[in-house]
Parts: C-alpha cells; structure tokens; sequence
C-alpha cells in the first residue's frame, strides 16, 4: 500500500482510564468537570443496575444527578432532542454516557448540540462547524464493540429519510473514556459476537484504509490479535474476565485506530443497511466483512496476510496470498461459529432488500466512507456486493 501523505494529525480522548473497577472512578472524575451531571444510558442498563451504581458514585462526590434513558434502539435524531431538552432544563454540565455505542453517540450529539446549536444532521461533511466546546463528556462503554469512547465520530439516523449520518469533526470526542472490562461481563453471547466482530472490522478497515498511518497500524496490528485471540473466548465463555478484559482494550484501540485513520466499505455499505432494515451495526458489519474482504484482496494482499498471521496459531510457512486467505476463511468460520448468519437468514425480504439496493448504493458512496477502502467499487460493484451478501455462505 503506498501512503504518500508525510503529516498527521492524532486526536484521543483527554484522559482514558482502563482496567478492572475503573468504573468506581467515574465520580472523581465527573466531580473535575462539573457539579449537574445528565447519564444518558438506556432501559437494560437501567435494570442491571448499572444506572443506580454510577447515579450513587456521582451522588457520593456531590453532583446532582438527571437520567435521560429513552436510547432504545440505535442513535437516532429524536434521542439527541429528547437528551438535549432534559439537559437544558437541568441545567446540567457535564455528560456521563453509559451502555453501548449507541448511548455514546447520542451522548456525543448531545454534547456538541448543546453549545453549537442547530439539528445534528447539519453537522454532517463539516457543513456546520462546532466552533464552541462541548458539554465535558465522560464515555463509559459497557460492550467491547464500537469502540466510540475513543473516536471523534458519531452516527445518527436521520428518521426523515432513513440515512444514518456519519458525522466525525474533533469535538465529538469524549473528554474522557472509562473503559472498565467488569461491565461488559453481563453481555449475552449475541451482543458479544456482534459487538466483538464490529471491533474487529473497525480494526481490520483501519489497517486496509488508504488513510492509515504508522501511528493507526499499531493500534490496528495490536487490536487484531487481541480480538482474534479473545472473541470466541467471550462469547463461549462469558465470565472469562482475562478475556474480556482483552476484548475491552482490542476495541479501544480499534476505536483508536479507526477514529485516526478511517474505516472503508464495510462501514459504508452496513450503515444503509441499519437504516432501512434495522439490522444493528455490528451484526451487518459481519454480514458484510467477509464479502468485502473477498472483493478488496487483491488490492491489499500484504496487509491482509498480516492479519491472516494472527490466525497461523501453529507458525506454518504460507505465502503472503495463503495467508490472506487463510484470514478471509478464518473469518467466515468465526462469524459461523457465533451464529452470525446472512441478511436473507435475518429475515429481511428479498424484494424489498433488492428494490431498496439502488438507495443502499447510492448512500454508501456518498457517506465517503468506500472511497477509503484499497479497492474502490464503482456504483455497479457495489450493486453486486450487495446482491451478494444477502446470501452469503459463511
């Protein structure tokens, strides 16, 4: 992969504290940046008890504390207006995310909206600037996944024309990121496979990406083998603590490592997927990622055996093209493995699945999001690619 850019800029939460129990850190923290603290979590959360735990740690450190709970699904638009009217009758200065990616990004939105104005979607492609510091966000993540508690991107749904909106600029990076393993030991083993394989793209997409630099690969290099050495771990054995602490520092760095270089097609063929099918994101991401990676390995033979290394557990001599491949099978049987399955095995239509194509298309290419990727579709490719995917034999 030829990289001809020499300068590069890299953006990182202000503080990120990790490991086991780090959570109980949360009021210390909070207490530095503000006195009415807003959690934006979501309804399982809540019934965990995680909710009640973090509202004590705040309260014990003599914040005054809101919830706002109502993330049901992924981030949509109304979420950020609902957030945002409770934060602004509290009174409230400082942001705790709590639960999966989905309550980052809106917490994420909330933050920037609140001292910038306008509708989230205007900020989309840096059509509206936010000039102005955010509300202090603390991003506490309670899945190993998206890795959103160390990127400067958020992705909402605008419901009006069903497109989900990437929307990356440097003030949506959390101010600080707790990413503490103990949390996501709760998570079932499909959120735990969809979660883990969304890590996994992000890190995979970064290290293919046109954009990465010395600076992502390392992130991206180490992300990959903890993920890969960990994720059928978690989600065989879910008490395996070593292994989800593993999986919680793979994701932070694949958020990282992304956040600084980008993702490519995956990402921008999975978000039209989201939005007019309700697929969650890490669940399509895998949908599509071996698809992707089957179409894109000719452009990326070298870096896509680096990856097909951390699956050579026995140090056989493969060529670099055995090694690619060996990644790409390795995959499937992974995403096998945890019951992942193809869009047509989710249950989506085919009629409506293929008439909505053109759409799916037509958005991927304009998220930007494909140009990244070391093969480049044109319309056509991408229409086959979907096409596809929807029965894609793992």
């Amino acid at each position: 992969m030829i990289q001809t850019k020499t300068i590069f800029t890299v953006n990182s939460p202000g503080t990120m504290i990790y490991g086991r129990d780090s959570f109980e850190e949360v009021g210390v923290y909070a207490k530095k940046l503000g006195t009415r603290a807003l959690i934006i979590s979501d309804p399982i959360m809540n019934s965990l008890g995680f909710v009640n735990q973090c509202n004590t740690l705040l309260t014990t450190q003599g914040l005054h504390v809101v919830s706002y709970l109502g993330v049901t699904t992924e981030p949509i638009d109304s979420f950020v207006t609902e957030g945002l009217n409770i934060l602004q009758a509290e009174n409230c200065d400082v942001i705790i995310s709590l639960g999966g990616g989905s309550c980052i990004d809106t917490a994420k939105a909330i933050a920037v909206v609140a001292t910038n104005g306008g509708y989230i979607g205007n900020y989309m492609k840096m059509k509206k600037v936010a000039d102005h510091t955010p509300i202090p966000h603390i991003a506490i993540p309670t899945t190993a996944g998206t890795g959103s508690e160390a990127t400067d991107a958020t992705v909402i749904t605008n419901t009006k024309n069903d497109i989900k909106m990437m929307i990356k600029q440097p003030a949506f990076m959390p101010t600080i990121a707790i990413v503490d393993p103990m949390l996501t030991i709760t998570s079932p083993p499909a959120i735990t496979a969809a979660t883990g394989i969304d890590a996994l793209s992000h890190a995979i997409e970064s290290y293919l990406s046109r954009l990465s630099h010395p600076y992502s690969d390392v992130l991206a290099l180490s992300a990959m083998e903890l993920i890969v050495n960990n994720i059928l771990k978690v989600y065989e054995h879910g008490d395996d603590i070593d292994a989800r602490e593993a999986m919680s520092l793979g994701s932070m760095q694949a958020g990282l490592s992304f956040s600084n270089a980008s993702v490519a097609l995956v990402h921008g063929m999975s978000r039209p997927v989201g939005a007019l099918f309700h697929v969650p994101h890490g669940i399509s991401n895998a949908m599509l990622l071996p698809v992707v990676l089957e179409y894109s390995k000719d452009a990326c033979v070298d870096r896509l055996a680096d990856l097909g290394n951390f699956f050579n557990k026995d140090g056989t001599w493969l060529t670099q093209d055995e090694l690619a491949d060996l990644a790409i099978v390795s995959i499937k049987e992974m995403c096998k493995i945890m019951n992942i399955g193809n869009l047509q095995q989710w249950g989506i239509d085919k009629d409506a699945y293929y008439a909505a194509i053109p759409k799916m298309a037509a958005d991927a290419i304009a998220s930007g999001s494909p140009g990244n990727n070391p093969k480049e579709p044109t319309h056509d490719e991408l229409i086959e690619l979907y096409k596809m995917a929807y029965h894609f034999e793992f």
